[in-house]
Parts: C-alpha cells; sequence; structure tokens
C-alpha cells in the first residue's frame, strides 16, 4: 500500500473507534442513569479490573497490553465523568422537584462513591 492508501485507512478507522467510542458513552450513560435510580457508586474498581482483564485478552497486537490499559484508564475516566454528569443531572431534578438545594438534605450520597456526606 502506498502512504495514501494507508493514511485514507487509517482516516477510516479513526471515524470507525470515534462511532464506536460513542456508542461506548451512551451505554455508559445509561448505567449512569441506573446507578442514579439504584444509589449505586460511579466508581467500581472491580468493574474496572474486568474491563482491563477483557481487553489484555482481546489484545493480539501489535500494542503492548501495558499500553492499551493505558488508553482504557483513560476511556474509563472520561466514561465515569458522564456518569457523575447523569448522577448529578438525576440528583439536581429530584432536588428540584422536591423543593431542596443539592446537598443539604440529611444523608446526601457523594456521587462518586455512593457514601454518605
Amino acid at each position: 500500500m502506498t502512504l495514501e492508501e494507508l493514511r485514507k485507512r487509517i482516516d477510516i478507522l479513526d471515524r470507525q473507534l470515534v462511532e464506536l467510542l460513542n456508542e461506548r458513552a451512551r451505554a455508559a450513560q445509561m448505567i449512569g442513569h441506573l446507578k442514579a435510580a439504584t444509589s449505586l457508586p460511579v466508581y467500581e474498581p472491580g468493574r474496572e479490573k474486568v474491563i482491563y482483564a477483557n481487553v489484555r485478552e482481546a489484545n493480539h497486537g501489535p500494542l503492548p497490553d501495558i499500553e492499551l490499559t493505558h488508553i482504557y484508564e483513560r476511556i474509563i475516566d472520561v466514561m465515569r465523568a458522564l456518569q457523575r454528569n447523569e448522577l448529578a443531572s438525576e440528583r439536581h431534578a429530584q432536588e428540584t422537584a422536591s423543593g431542596h438545594e443539592a446537598g443539604h438534605e440529611t444523608g446526601a450520597s457523594a456521587p462518586e462513591t455512593g457514601k454518605n456526606q
């Protein structure tokens, strides 16, 4: 393949990656809604370990596992931020509906951990 053909191939792959990342983000947002409804924490280290293990298992190179893990750490950080935003939006909507301001209720939970503040 020529340089131009390879670059066109990379452009196509980049568009596919963007589509897949946005699909993953939509799934993360839905998970954020479910977590808000069930008071689950955004940060779940056990789940993240499973994701990293799955990624390493699926990896057949040429990317080294550690580099792929670094990429996924960043992806997960972004997805976690989306979930935090979903939780904050859900909490704000509930507080607005009930006439309370954010965090002023007894037992309000922190969106990151689900633990009481």
